[in-house]
Formats: structure tokens, C-alpha cells, sequence
């Protein structure tokens, strides 16, 4: 039998498949050095540095995958959303915000309420807003404006307008009905929004204060009356708020709001159902209450609000307060200032629902 020969085996490459296997564990064991995991261990004494190195790492990552650098990546929307969501709740239950006599609560207006309206106010009814010039850029102005609509959205749209808008980003507190105030958790509300009670001493109060005061005089004879009524203004009280805005020397800043009226159309009013619920009115419109809670969604109409040019008072002196000449006359004024304008805007609208 021959002698067995032994091939030769010539390794035409390194082990590559070992050394690659090496670097991995390498840097498995690198990583998990410096894994936030490892770096919070109780036992760890890493540093703030080392931990804000690693994040700065995991962040260049994502942000290489995406195709961005981390310094144009900001934090996401959510991460945003989350944050803000734990300082309204640390704030709220460390009591650290202002609450004035009136019960009015900047922190949960600025962060809840406002918020949810400005859906209404941008989306829904597209509101514009002008004149805001008009406005004082501080101390007090009582702006006086039509009511319509069946409910008072025409006030929180104004609301809205002044603190969007204003380049002071000023607060309007609005003077309501009592009945707002009856109602349970809707009288919460509007006082933490920071309106109040629609009389002659709370005007009178929150124009001392030098707030900026709005005044709906046609009460519910505007919210609630006819669709075929629209625009045309109802009376307007006995001129409770020209009192007030004389004692206070404020300015009277006159408020046309065209839209309101389409929201709802009013086509009748159910006034025996309206007295055994103790409601002022009981309308009916073309969904409510035929379309049940559907009925209750406003009607997306286009919206107005013009700021006038105010009137002044301090020409006045104080007995003028009490004077029913004078006060009918500046009342009359206002009323007369509103509806022209109101014409002038419907004049220029083309359509209710787009403008």
C-alpha cells in the first residue's frame, strides 16, 4: 500500500468569521457599559455626563436613520405634549397660580379652556377679526356687543378674538346672565374663565380694576329671538353699563358680530315647555330637537367681529352716572354705532356659511 500522503491546506483568508465574531462581543460589552440601564444601576457611580453622552448617542442614531442631525431634531410633539401635561398637573396641585376675587383662573383658561375653543374659533367658524386697534393696549374699556345665536357662543368667540388677537394677548371678562351661574359646573366654569355676574356693581368692580370688561345689553331677547329678526338689535336695557363705564371713566367700545345668528335658526320658540323648564326660551330649529343631541352642533357659518372706534367718557363727570339723559343718549349711541355696522358687514357678505 502506498504511503498516505497529507494534503496541504493553504488558508487563502484569515479566519475572518472568528475575528468578526470577536469584535461583536467587544462591542456588546461596550455597549452594555455604557447602556442607561447599566449607568442607573444603584450600584453604578456614573456620572450626569456619562448619562447625558449616552442619550446624546441613542438621539444621533434615530436621527441618522431619519436621514436628520440631532441638532435639527427637536423632541417629538407627543414628548411635548407629555411634558405639558405634567407641569399643568404639578402647577394645579402645588396650588402655585393666581385666582383674583372673581374667582378667575388664568392657569386652567390658558390651558384647557381657551384651547378647546380656539377649535370653534379657527376651524369651525372661521372667525375674522378687525378693529383691534381699538382696544386699549391696557387699563379699562368696556366693549359692548350683540347677542345672538341661542346659546352665548358670540361671547367666547369674542373672548378668544381679544386674547388671540390683541397684540397685549389681554383677558375679556365677559358679564353673563344669572342663569349661567345656576347651572351646575357651567357657573364653575365661567367664573374660573373669569366672567361674572351681569350687573351694574361687577361692572362697575371690574372696570376699577382696570379689566377689560364685554357687555351683551340684549340679553336673552337677542340670543332667543326669531331666525327672521336676525341682526336687528332688541333694547338694550336701561343703560345699567353706561353707568358703570361712566363711574369708572372707561372707554365704551362698541362690538358688531355677524355669524352669530345662523349657528342656531330659531324658527319658533316653545314658551309653555320653556316655562316648566325655567329656561327663558325653548327654541326650535331645523336639527333640534328633531335630531336630538345632533341638533345641539352649531351650524358652520362664517364669522365677523369688528372692534369700533370707542367712545369716550371722561368728558363726563361723575353725576353724569346717574343721569338718565345722559345715559339714554350714550345708550342710544352704541345701539345705533352696532347696527350700522352690522349692515355695512352683511352688506359685504356674499354667503352665511363662507363669507
Amino acid at each position: 500500500m502506498a504511503a498516505e500522503s497529507k494534503a496541504k491546506v493553504i488558508p487563502l483568508h484569515g479566519n475572518s468569521s472568528r475575528s468578526s465574531a470577536a469584535r461583536r462581543a467587544a462591542a456588546r460589552s461596550d455597549s452594555a457599559r455604557r447602556h442607561p440601564s447599566v449607568l442607573a444601576d444603584p450600584g453604578s457611580r456614573a456620572s450626569a455626563e456619562q448619562i447625558a453622552a449616552v442619550v446624546r448617542e441613542i438621539d444621533q442614531r434615530r436621527s441618522g436613520a431619519s436621514g436628520q442631525s440631532a441638532a435639527d431634531t427637536g423632541p417629538s410633539e407627543l414628548v411635548k405634549g407629555i411634558a405639558a401635561v405634567s407641569e399643568f398637573i404639578r402647577t394645579r396641585m402645588t396650588g402655585a397660580y393666581p385666582v383674583d376675587e372673581f374667582g378667575f383662573d388664568p392657569h386652567i383658561t390658558n390651558a384647557i379652556f381657551l384651547p378647546l375653543l380656539r377649535t370653534f374659533f379657527r376651524s369651525w367658524f372661521r372667525v375674522e377679526v378687525s378693529g383691534i386697534e381699538n382696544l386699549p393696549a391696557d387699563g379699562a374699556a368696556l366693549v359692548v356687543a350683540n347677542h345672538a345665536g341661542v346659546l352665548p357662543f358670540d361671547g367666547l368667540m369674542t373672548q378668544v378674538a381679544v386674547h388671540d388677537h390683541h397684540p397685549g394677548n389681554r383677558d375679556l371678562r365677559l358679564l353673563a346672565a344669572d342663569l349661567v351661574f345656576d347651572l351646575p359646573m357651567v357657573g364653575q366654569a365661567a367664573r374660573k374663565a373669569g366672567h361674572t355676574l351681569a350687573c351694574t356693581t361687577d361692572a362697575h368692580r371690574l372696570l376699577a380694576n382696570g379689566e377689560l370688561t364685554a357687555v351683551f345689553p340684549e340679553g336673552f331677547k337677542g340670543l332667543g329671538k326669531n331666525f327672521k329678526d336676525r341682526y336687528k338689535l332688541q333694547r338694550f336695557g336701561r343703560g345699567g353699563f353706561v353707568s358703570a363705564a361712566l363711574r369708572a371713566q372707561a372707554p365704551i367700545v362698541p362690538c358688531s358680530i355677524v355669524g352669530s345668528e345662523e349657528i342656531y335658526p330659531m324658527m319658533a320658540d316653545v314658551k309653555l315647555l320653556a316655562r316648566l323648564l325655567g329656561l327663558p326660551y325653548f327654541p326650535v330649529t331645523p336639527l333640534f330637537p328633531l335630531a336630538g343631541p345632533l341638533g345641539l352642533v352649531p351650524l358652520p357659518s362664517k364669522w365677523h367681529i369688528q372692534f369700533g372706534e370707542p367712545i369716550e367718557t371722561t368728558d363726563y363727570d361723575e353725576s353724569a352716572a346717574d343721569d338718565p339723559m345722559v345715559t339714554f343718549e350714550l345708550t342710544d349711541q352704541v345701539r345705533e354705532t352696532i347696527q350700522h355696522t352690522l349692515y355695512q358687514l352683511l352688506a359685504g357678505r356674499r354667503n352665511m356659511f363662507f363669507g
